[in-house]
């Protein structure tokens, strides 16, 4: 039984580890904003009715 719970442990830790990473990338990096732009073709707008 003690095996389990260091088991059990280890994978709360590695989870709570993962966690703060995950909120720590979401607190403190600001995305790059930019434009884009996509060409679309012609006949993607005005398809050709059969």
């Amino acid at each position: 039984m003690p095996t389990l719970f260091r088991f059990v442990v280890t994978l709360a830790v590695l989870a709570g580890v993962a966690y703060g990473a995950m909120f720590a990338l979401a607190m403190f990096v600001e995305p790059k904003k930019a434009e884009m732009s996509v060409r679309i073709p012609a006949e993607k707008l005005n398809p050709k009715k059969n």
